[in-house]
């Protein structure tokens, strides 16, 4: 018989079996840890945590022979010397190197040593705050001897005043026998061998005793981005793992703290807004991240997994949301939770689905032990079809801003009609760039569903059109200004509505 650790659990294994004979119900092409026996022991790793005056940023440093100023030395300065917009200085100290006397290009985050007057015993240590080209009295490659990987917003920050307080390696722990990732579940097992098959992540804030909803609005986010129960590890760094599937999301920046080995945080601003980060290591705080969870199992898995792989993740609590869900199954998974309810429409009705709910997020409902919600006849919800395949920007313009992005029901507020056009006004910023996309070339079909592109001034109204038409778009523009972005297929029931009214949708795949 073969011993295993399975998840932190012991079990027992035959001679000859395989990881899917342990692992059943795991889903195919997701990564699982195997960790061969051996020995755990500290690793000294290549990053550098510096404690300043105005915060803390992570610096990796490549070469191991390369020392950094001791700030507790007292012939070692400390305080900013001088900074402007490209780079601030610390210092001096002594250092040994020949200046080069000539300009080095330098990029945003470089840690560079240089000195002042072409004298290495007045050497500073530099932070690059943006891209740029100047003589930093360095060596002939520049100087740069690392570069900031976390806490960029600290180096902005620097000012006369500031000072270095602390700098310390940062340790790690390392497994130093094999350590792989696989998808193969014909790995044959070894006795002694530990498998970790998923993560599982806990909201901050949910304890089973208690519940604080205080950031309830991003650790939503967290529930609904791991909802399907995987995590993309899209880039993986030394220090952490970051999941991008979703594209990019608004969240609120509601919780800033450390991020510590295991910790969960969302991205809030910057291109990136709205991707998972899990970290491997200890990383210095960012005002542009709020932290969400933390991770309470499958650690290992996080540290192996690299990048485009997949593993299988656990949220804590299971998300509750239950929008465009049929009444009677979400009456159903209520008494389930133990969550009262009321409901604002006719309960005796059968065809009725979820359009709302209040509190809007899981914790609220779980800390409130309550929930509203508000339903409409399955009938008057309007189905409609998109081709993310030919119109991907577009298409995803159109869910985050009608709902369908979060929501298994969106709404489109109905703005205009006339002759065989239907117009209608998601609020959509005029700082979203609908670039043209599925431009049409001769015939419209009937029923087509399309965005006004930024070709013109309409830019993010929606149209439909009833017949087919080879002139205009069903938003009444040119073709050229038209974005094709799927198919209404309940037109029929378009004219029930007003103008002012607001069309629930629900997007059905074909």
């Amino acid at each position: 018989m073969l011993r295993i650790t399975l998840d932190g659990s012991q079990i027992t294994a035959n001679e000859g079996d395989c990881l899917s004979d342990i692992l059943p119900g795991h889903q195919p092409g997701l990564s699982v840890a195997v960790i061969r026996p051996g020995i755990v022991s500290q690793e000294v790793t290549r990053h550098f945590r510096v404690a300043t005056s105005a915060g803390e940023f992570v610096v990796e440093i490549p070469d191991s022979n390369v020392s950094l100023p001791d700030p507790d030395d007292e012939a070692t300065g400390s305080a900013i010397h001088w900074a402007d917009r490209y780079a601030a200085a610390f210092g001096p100290f002594p250092a040994s190197f020949t200046p080069s006397r000539s300009p080095s290009r330098y990029a945003r985050g470089d840690l560079i040593i240089g000195c002042g007057g072409y004298d290495p015993d007045r050497s500073y240590l530099i932070l690059s705050r943006q891209d740029h080209l100047a003589d930093h009295g360095a060596s002939s490659d520049g100087g740069i001897i690392g570069r900031v990987i976390a806490g960029r917003a600290v180096i902005d920050r620097l000012t006369t005043g500031d000072k270095i307080t602390k700098i310390e390696r940062m340790i790690s722990w390392a497994d130093s026998t094999h350590t792989v990732t696989t998808t193969d579940l014909s790995l044959p097992l070894e006795d002694g061998m530990e498998i970790i098959s998923y993560i599982r992540i806990r909201a901050d804030g949910y304890t089973e005793g208690s519940i604080d909803s205080r950031i309830a609005r991003s650790a939503e986010h967290l529930l609904y981005c791991f909802k399907n129960g995987v995590y993309h590890a899209d880039r993986t760094t030394s220090t952490h793992c970051m999941d991008f599937h979703l594209g990019r999301l608004e969240v609120p920046q509601e919780q800033t703290r450390p991020r510590y080995e295991g910790a969960v945080t969302v991205r809030t601003k910057g291109r990136n807004s709205g991707a998972m980060y899990i970290y491997r290591e200890d990383v210095a705080t960012s005002a542009h991240h709020t932290l969400v969870g933390q991770v309470t199992h499958g650690i290992e898995l996080v540290r192996l997994i690299g990048d485009g792989e997949a593993c299988a993740v656990v949220t804590e609590p299971e998300r509750l949301d239950l929008r465009g869900m049929h009444i009677h199954d979400a009456l159903a998974l209520l008494k389930e939770r133990k969550i009262s309810f009321e409901i604002e429409s006719d309960m005796d009705e059968s065809d009725r689905i979820i359009i709302d709910q209040d509190p809007a997020t899981t914790l609220e409902v779980l800390a409130a032990g309550h929930v509203r919600l508000m339903t409409m006849r399955e009938g008057d919800v309007i189905d409609i079809s998109l081709d993310e395949k030919k119109a991907p920007k577009t298409v995803d313009i159109f869910r985050r801003f009608t709902g369908l992005k979060l929501y298994s029901v969106g709404m489109l507020p109905f703005f205009f009609t006339f002759e065989d056009v239907w117009l209608f006004e998601p609020e959509i910023p005029e700082r979203i760039n609908i670039i043209p996309e599925n431009i049409p070339v001769d015939t419209i079909p009937a029923n087509s569903l399309a965005m006004t592109n930024a070709s013109r001034r309409g830019a993010g109204l929606v149209g439909v059109r009833t017949s087919d038409n080879n002139e205009f778009g069903p938003t009444g523009e040119p073709f050229e200004g038209t974005n094709i972005i799927g198919s209404l297929i309940d037109v029929g029931k378009l004219k029930e509505f007003k103008e002012g009214d607001i069309v629930y949708i629900r997007e059905v795949k074909r």
